[in-house]
């Protein structure tokens, strides 16, 4: 094929005569000012992490979306918080009191009244307490007599309520070593909260030990020297760093959870490894063809670094799809995870360059024995060269199987069931087992409905009629239970009525006897009264909204992501049919990765292997959040490679030999940058939480799928089959903004 007129050769910048483009401009600016660059950014990270320290990170209420969280918003306006309930189980335990019961046993009593006097003096009025009486008629002993509860509240603010639940806690194992013989324990919702955060802590700590050596392990494997690897360890690091502190910004308005740190670290450590890796390796490659470190810089930025910036813009595009999920968790971490890999691309495309031009064959210094040249970093891949060439010869046998087997990983993904555990602990947490056993020994007492109700004179005849009337709903075997109650709050502003609901309160039995709460009994009760509003809240209207809410907007999150990262695929490649294959194969992508996550997380494959318990669905928030990751983080691979094979393509190379040339020369540095990513990813599995496990695990296998069949094969078998129609581009879209220079030719380093 003859070289087009005005096309780039490859592998070279545009035509010198031409307006060198912005990403060359600020590329050339950084190796000129190579100092400037480098104390530059230093000192912004210095700036931002001040800055984070000065503010302080904010905690603004975060409430959960629907019907339940407008709920919590009124309860919140009238300064009205409802302590956390916390129960102290006393159980019989040992074969020698299998005839023993509450009735029965003395020692049993005992521990019940210690436990009861011990925690009323320490809260003294503030706690209320319900203990078993001799004979059981409280309700708060087991329907065997083998076990019974001691409830109360834990009062205080947010801040103290940790301090209070922890001394209660430690007056409870005084009493359990007073008592050997029965199972003294509490748990409830302060103490699942104490140890929720302390393993969040915990966690996010291993992460940090973990991910930065791990990274520069590999980085030591693929680069052979100390210095090359650590440039994008430290590039990764400080783009976190500095996000991280600037996430006290947006926590004056936004709420911002302890979990989003966690999120950032993994996800900025990944992209920012692979921008540097990408860039790296393309001067790399420049300079063992013999190019000066100046030329090799500027045709790395006017290739890998335009990459970088079509890479970056389409994973922030698919992370500000969760701005659209309508759960307020999601947009603090869609803030921060847009933030670092916007601070991670800035960065490749300044201290990166400067750095590189600053330390020159230096780089290279301090080589590991035994891991290579730099000259090995620029052979193209025989391996891969031998497969796309059979691939590109038989390219609809070998796209055929590979699409099958992965529409067969799919077919999981269709009986994924969606739900929230009863206790989000692992299963190895003592709270979370005492919660259990709570649950065995004392079935169906879900925490009741709460219907908060604002307006003015709450106390007047018309309001006590309606909730007589709601009484009436009531019944022993429907689906609103006995006994109803209501308190009036902030001095007679709300009132708040709570409704026993039928059902364990996850389950379908409940969430009908909330719908029939919210369709039928209130409309019909409270919705008569004028001058009145009122929204339901509680555990289980919270997971219904939830799953209400996620079901709702999922489709709106998948169609304008996919259709917002093709038009910024059709613009910077200017294709048409490219930028579709690319959103087609990353679905696959995401649909495999949905199924693994199903017969693991759900079905119980490798439970003993991975080491937990599952709950037999997956965790409501995991499939939309693995989704705006995966298409992002996936398209980089399909940037890099496309733009490789692009760039032979606009050199005069023919289809097929563009794509075996092509994919070979960039099968190094994307299995490098791949292997990583599943690397940083895999530490989510060896966390604390099964849904945070179930994250990883699914990151980790559709990067792990997208690396290898999806560009090995189903990449290079589509655009076999396109043929010339892959590079098509109609006329009448040529108004469209160009990234760049005329024509994108970024490449992916081999």
């Amino acid at each position: 094929m003859l070289r087009r007129p005005g096309l780039p050769q490859a592998g070279l910048p545009a035509d010198a005569g031409r307006p060198r483009p912005l990403i060359e401009r600020i590329a050339h600016w950084s190796t000129r000012h190579a100092k400037t660059a480098v104390i530059g950014w230093f000192a912004l990270i210095g700036i931002a992490f001040a800055a984070g320290q000065l503010l302080g990170t904010q905690s603004l209420p975060q409430y959960d979306p629907g019907q339940a969280g407008v709920g919590e918003q009124a309860l919140h306006q009238l300064h009205v918080s409802s302590p956390p309930a916390e129960s102290v189980l006393i159980q019989l335990r040992g074969p020698e009191s299998d005839r023993l019961t509450y009735a029965t046993d003395p020692q049993m009593r005992q521990a019940v009244r210690q436990v009861a006097q011990t925690l009323g003096h320490m809260h003294a009025t503030a706690m209320h307490v319900d203990a078993a009486d001799r004979s059981g008629t409280s309700g708060l002993v087991s329907a065997n007599g083998r076990s019974a509860l001691v409830t109360f509240q834990v009062p205080g603010s947010r801040t103290t309520q940790a301090g209070n639940v922890a001394a209660d806690l430690a007056a409870v194992a005084r009493i359990q070593a007073t008592f050997p013989g029965l199972l003294v324990a509490e748990a409830g919702d302060a103490s699942a909260s104490a140890a929720s955060n302390s393993l969040l802590e915990s966690d996010f700590r291993r992460a940090e030990y973990t991910a930065i050596p791990l990274t520069l392990i590999l980085l030591l494997i693929v680069f052979g020297a100390l210095i090359a690897a650590g440039i994008p360890v430290i590039l990764a690091g400080t783009a976190v760093a500095a996000t991280i502190s600037l996430l006290a910004v947006p926590s004056r308005f936004l709420p911002i959870r302890g979990g989003t740190s966690e999120i950032v670290l993994i996800l900025g450590m990944a992209v920012g490894v692979d921008y540097s890796l990408f860039y790296l390796r393309r001067e790399r490659e420049e300079r063992a063809a013999g190019r000066s470190p100046a030329v090799a810089l500027r045709i790395a930025a006017a290739t890998s670094g335009r990459a970088i910036v079509v890479s970056g813009l389409t994973v922030m595009i698919s992370l500000a799809g969760l701005f659209l999920s309508g759960i307020e968790l999601f947009t603090g971490m869609a803030f921060g995870t847009i933030t670092v890999v916007g601070v991670a691309v800035v960065g490749s495309l300044t201290v990166l360059p400067g750095s590189l031009s600053l330390l020159g064959d230096w780089a290279d210094r301090a080589k590991v024995p035994f891991l290579g040249r730099r000259a090995a970093a620029a052979r193209p891949s025989r391996l891969w060269a031998v497969l796309i060439r059979r691939v590109v010869r038989n390219p609809a046998a070998w796209g055929g199987v590979a699409a099958a087997a992965m529409i067969a990983l799919t077919i999981p993904a269709f009986g994924m069931r969606l739900g929230n555990p009863l206790v989000d602990l692992p299963s190895n947490v003592p709270v979370a087992q005492t919660l259990a056993k709570i649950s065995a020994a004392f079935p169906g007492r879900p925490a009741p409905a709460e219907v908060v109700v604002t307006g003015q004179n709450l106390g007047r005849p018309a309001v006590r009629a309606a909730i007589t009337a709601l009484e009436r709903h009531a019944s022993a075997t429907g689906p609103l239970r006995p006994p109803i109650t209501a308190t009036l709050v902030a001095s007679g502003r709300g009132l708040i009525i709570e409704v026993p609901l039928a059902g364990n309160g996850s389950d379908g039995v409940s969430d009908s006897a909330l719908l029939t709460l919210r369709d039928r009994a209130l409309p019909q009760t409270l919705g008569q009264v004028a001058g009145v509003s009122y929204s339901v809240t509680g555990n289980t209207a919270i997971t219904y909204d939830w799953g209400t809410t996620l079901r709702a907007r999922t489709p709106i999150v998948f169609a304008v992501v996919a259709g917002l990262a093709f038009l910024l695929l059709m613009t910077a490649f200017r294709s048409l049919l490219l930028p579709l294959m690319s959103v087609l194969l990353n679905l696959l992508s995401v649909g495999a990765a949905y199924g693994v996550i199903t017969l693991i997380f759900q079905d119980g494959w490798l439970h003993p292997a991975i080491g937990f318990t599952g709950s037999g669905s997956i965790a409501q928030w995991v499939p939309l959040f693995m989704f705006v990751f995966l298409f992002g983080l996936s398209m980089d691979y399909h940037v890099f490679i496309l733009s490789r094979i692009r760039e032979r393509r606009l050199g005069g190379m023919t289809t097929p030999d563009a794509l075996t040339s092509g994919i070979a020369a960039s099968a190094g540095v994307v299995t490098s940058a791949a292997v990583i990513m599943v690397a940083v990813f895999s530490i989510f599995a060896t966390l604390s939480f099964v849904d945070v496990k179930t994250l990883g695990i699914g990151l980790a296998v559709a990067v792990l799928i997208d690396a290898t069949a999806v560009r090995g094969i189903l990449v290079p078998a589509a655009i076999a089959l396109l043929g010339d129609r892959a590079w098509y581009f109609p006329r009448s879209l040529a108004w469209l903004p160009r990234i760049g220079a005329q024509q994108l030719a970024e490449a992916a380093p081999d």
